[in-house]
């Protein structure tokens, strides 16, 4: 993989190990919550406005192909560790929950017979026995603040002032404090939040913002540290839930229109600019006390930008925010039913193993060392930010510590490039889609658990998008990879899911991760083909019928991907909830799906007017065989389906 970088020479000397105190940089490490790779200007954002944002990547190195874990905890513990999920054993975003007793299994012995499989549970804290940046730095006479979200630990013995940390301004539990504005222990429905909080967060003036108090904080610690080395650890706040927003600033954000039409949620907006905000105040302060010369400063995101939170249908409305009638119904009036974010042209987002969920933002400068203004596409990550950090300082890691990082100092100081064939993402909780990956050089391969999901394998030098699976082309391609996986689950410890013995299907039940959940075929027997499904006829008016659209109001738009020899008729009949049967005329609408052997994309309108449940599909399969590569059903704004197959993974079984 080769860099894209400017080929600068720099006189002054880097990995000497002669530094004086006084003399080793300062570190401010500024990580955002949920901020998706194309979510400021540097990176190709046209809605949002990040000016120091974007001002910071032209004095530093940019990186296009940096990663981190879907979810916050285990990146944020690799970060600290340099260590995979997989040995550091926070898997997903659980620091919130109460730690795990001593002696705790986290790989369970059996499992109730309705789950297929024994899958692992994530540790929810880090273990105090680790070795931490913060705990390498304050023995290398560096002063080290923590500000902001933590979530690596609900009680006072894993909270960051035991990890290192000597300054903190933090609470649990986390994601935050239930209000993003002043007084923080007050929901946003102006009740108290009832939950016992462990920290330092103190309230400020009447209305203060959570994040502008960061800065503050920030501020504050550099003032106090200016004549020594510091490590300013500020994990932002922004842009997750509760949502907290400036109104001021969006309602400026809700007047924009966003020219590549794919963002466009002022909330996300107005968030973002506050996190710049806060990033700018920074950065200023350097500069004032004259500071950012000799400061290494790294900006991050802990996973990809939110997709999916809020929007109706989806069920991933926060649990806190379902009793909260107030906040959604702000959220509605500024956002409509749109996620948080769009991570076009990336697949997915938070939570989600595919690029959305893992491609994030991430750039290092330090004037003189790093050449400002350069872009490289070397494959970096969580795990490296650790092993970087000292060797940029000359320090050397403890002879018995573990670390699956690598230095990128290389890179960043345009003196050569990394020797990196694999990076890997583990986070066994999306079985259906992937619970593991592998990115070597310009391929990925993408592997699940479960035993009858297939193998996605993608290029992402010509398919970012992850749009077209290569896995039957490629096979060599996919054992070299799976070959790969096995090493690094073996050689990291991993807790692999393995089969319950339990098991007991319900009678009928769809195959485990059968794509084709929630459609039932009636009149037809349906079947999985290479990258389709296919419907065959085995009475007169075959259709495909589903319950799961009864939440939604109409009307609604089908979008359906489909080829067949002989073509046909087609129509799309429902019944509304407040239906007893379907009536006999009306409440139908006709389509003709052409023949040939090219796919077909077809759309059409369904003027519903109420709820339909259930809702039916219609196709000419009584002439000759369907193959359907997608059926997506759309709510009137037309961003994101509300209920969608998609086939074009699929494989005969057994192969």
């Amino acid at each position: 993989m080769k860099n894209t970088l400017a080929v600068l020479v720099f006189s002054c000397s880097l990995f000497g190990s002669s530094f004086a105190a006084p003399q080793r940089p300062n570190i401010v490490l500024f990580l955002v919550d949920d901020m998706g790779w194309m979510d400021c200007g540097a990176y190709g954002s046209q809605y949002y406005e990040t000016p120091h944002i974007d001002a910071f990547a032209k004095q530093a190195m940019r990186f296009t192909d940096a990663y981190a874990q879907p979810l916050c905890s285990p990146t944020r513990a690799s970060i600290l560790t340099g260590k995979h999920s997989t040995r550091h054993g926070i898997l997903t975003a659980s620091g919130h929950r109460p730690p795990q007793p001593p002696g705790y299994r986290f790989l369970p012995e059996k499992a109730p017979p309705n789950q297929p499989m024994i899958f692992p549970e994530s540790k929810n804290y880090l273990d105090p026995v680790e070795y931490t940046l913060a705990e390498a730095l304050r023995d290398a006479g560096y002063r080290t603040a923590h500000i902001g979200k933590w979530h690596l630990g609900l009680t006072a013995e894993y909270r960051p002032d035991k990890q290192g940390f000597d300054v903190t301004f933090e609470c649990a539990p986390d994601p935050g404090p239930p209000s993003y504005f002043s007084p923080y222990g007050v929901s946003p429905t102006g009740k108290p939040s009832g939950q016992n909080r462990v920290g330092n967060i103190t309230d400020g003036p009447p209305g203060e913002y959570i994040v502008d108090r960061q800065a503050d904080e920030a501020v504050k610690f550099i003032r106090a540290s200016k004549d020594r080395p510091f490590f300013l650890n500020l994990w932002c706040y922004g842009v997750h839930g509760p949502w907290g927003h400036k109104v001021e600033y969006t309602q400026y954000f809700a007047k924009k229109k966003d020219p590549r039409g794919f963002q466009g949620n002022p909330i996300m907006a107005s968030m973002l600019k506050s996190v710049d905000d806060c990033f700018g105040r920074i950065l200023d302060e350097l500069d004032k006390l004259g500071l950012t010369d000799n400061t290494i400063i790294i900006f991050y995101s802990d996973n990809g930008g939110n997709v999916h939170s809020n929007v109706p249908g989806t069920g991933k409305t926060q649990k806190a925010e379902k009793t909260k009638s107030e906040f959604l119904a702000d959220w509605r009036k500024w956002a409509g039913d749109r996620g948080p974010t769009d991570n076009s042209p990336l697949r997915n987002g938070k939570g989600s193993i595919y690029e959305g969920g893992i491609r994030v933002p991430m750039m290092w400068a330090w004037k003189g060392h790093i050449p400002p203004g350069t872009v490289s596409d070397a494959i970096v990550g969580h795990i490296d930010i650790y092993p970087t950090i000292l060797d940029l300082l000359g320090l050397k890691k403890r002879p018995d510590q573990i670390m699956d990082g690598i230095s990128i100092a290389p890179v960043l100081t345009a003196k050569g490039n990394i020797t990196r064939n694999e990076f890997f993402i583990f986070s066994p909780f999306r079985h259906t889609e992937g619970d593991v990956c592998v990115r070597s050089g310009d391929f990925k391969l993408i592997r699940s658990f479960l035993p009858d999901v297939p193998r996605q394998l993608y290029n992402l030098r010509t398919d970012i998008g992850e749009t077209k699976n290569l896995a039957d082309q490629m096979p060599d391609k996919v054992r070299e990879l799976d070959a790969m996986i096995d090493r690094f689950l073996a050689q990291t410890g991993a807790l692999v899911p393995k089969p319950n013995p339990a098991y007991k299907p319900r009678p009928g039940a769809p195959a485990t991760g059968d794509p084709t959940t929630g459609l039932v075929p009636k009149n037809c027997k349906i079947s999985l083909v290479d990258g389709a499904m296919r419907m065959e006829a085995t009475g007169n008016a075959p259709f495909l019928g589903t319950a799961q659209l009864g939440k939604y109001t109409g009307p609604l738009t089908l979008k359906l991907r489909a080829r067949s020899a002989a073509g046909g008729t087609g129509k799309v009949q429902w019944k509304l909830t407040t239906q007893n049967e379907f009536p006999k005329t009306g409440q139908t609408v006709e389509f003709n799906l052409p023949a040939g052997a090219d796919w077909q994309d077809l759309t059409v309108a369904l003027p519903i007017q109420g709820s339909p449940s259930p809702l039916r599909l219609y196709l000419p399969a009584d002439k000759s065989p369907v193959e359907i590569q997608s059926i997506q059903y759309f709510a009137a704004d037309g961003t994101k389906p509300v209920r969608a197959w998609n086939f074009s993974n699929a494989r005969k079984p057994g192969t």
